[in-house]
């Protein structure tokens, strides 16, 4: 993976540039990602470069990175993708000072971008088309200037026709990260919608907790990692345990900032339906529209919050 910055001219208003030479004209600069793939030893990089270019090449969402362009040339397989400007959300979980930055409304909104793109993956294609991207963690959520997300890499993507049976048998012998694997998928083979789901529901409790699902501070409690320290922490009612601690202090009763904080009502239904996502079985667990329309309703508690308290500190200012 390679950074550039290309310059280009204002293609968005063509007829301002007419009659003007080039050598007149400022150019833009855009950052953006050169992901080679290695010149061909087998057949898997040719499967994998092609796969995200026909996924990249028929997608069209403000939730998915755009393609720029491609190269196939010779033994060369090259893709162009827009470059998201805050990096990827692993990275800022990495990240103690980009975490501080991220209030609870950030948070549920990276949550609810990740999920309107999934969701159109699952449900809203065109030709009635479905994908699973099956690579969910949180190293596929870019974060630009404005900590919006967009999903990237789909190098692992499955294209389903419309006249499938809603799953399909793809065994992989290696993952990326096996702590955002659905476990029913890496037993079975049987990739569904409800695989993304779980992925899905590891990387929201990453967002909560503040930390990457493997880190060593749950390894030492479980070798599964997060996802079985936020059950246990779940069904014995300690879920405040686990809480990102600059999101606990914000949210704490005596120092409470609801717009920094997390409202308790906000906070319960994410914990719910992320605790849903990373059910053991895919029966038990929601569809993305499920989810998308739960964390809409946990953003609407915790914005209305905010609202609250800001009509009252404008009331007591001007009174």
């Amino acid at each position: 993976m390679y950074l550039t910055e290309l310059g280009h001219f204002n293609k968005e208003n063509p007829s301002s540039i007419e009659g003007i030479s080039k050598s007149k004209l400022s150019k833009r600069h855009n950052t953006v990602f050169i992901k080679r793939f290695l010149p061909i030893v087998d057949e898997l990089e040719e499967e994998l470069f092609f796969t995200e270019l026909e996924v990249l090449a028929s997608v069209k969402h403000h939730n998915i990175v755009t393609l720029i362009g491609f190269c196939v040339e010779g033994f060369e397989r090259i893709l162009v993708t827009e470059k998201s400007s805050n990096g990827s959300l692993g990275h800022s979980l990495g990240n103690v000072k980009k975490m501080h930055n991220l209030t609870w409304e950030k948070r549920l909104k990276i949550c609810i971008d990740g999920a309107h793109a999934l969701n159109y993956l699952h449900y809203e294609m065109a030709d009635k088309k479905m994908m699973i991207h099956s690579d969910i963690d949180p190293f596929r959520f870019g974060l630009d200037e404005n900590w919006r997300a967009k999903i990237e890499d789909f190098e692992l993507a499955v294209f389903l026709p419309p006249n499938q049976k809603d799953e399909a048998l793809c065994r992989r012998t290696y993952y990326k990260s096996m702590y955002h694997v659905d476990p029913e998928y890496a037993k079975t083979g049987k990739l569904k919608r409800e695989s993304d789901v779980y992925s899905f529901g590891v990387v929201m409790f990453e967002i909560l907790c503040g930390r990457n699902a493997g880190d060593q501070i749950y390894l030492k409690q479980s070798e599964k990692g997060l996802v079985h320290v936020s059950r246990q922490n779940f069904s014995n009612g300690t879920t405040e345990d686990i809480i990102d601690p600059i999101l606990k202090e914000e949210t704490g009763k005596k120092s409470y900032s609801p717009i920094r904080g997390a409202n308790k009502d906000s906070l319960y239904i994410f914990l719910k339906v992320a605790n849903r996502c990373v059910a053991e079985t895919q029966d038990q667990r929601p569809t993305m529209k499920v989810v998308l329309n739960q964390l809409e309703k946990a953003l609407v508690f915790q914005v209305s919050q905010v609202c609250l308290c800001l009509c009252v500190i404008i009331g007591c200012i001007l009174s």
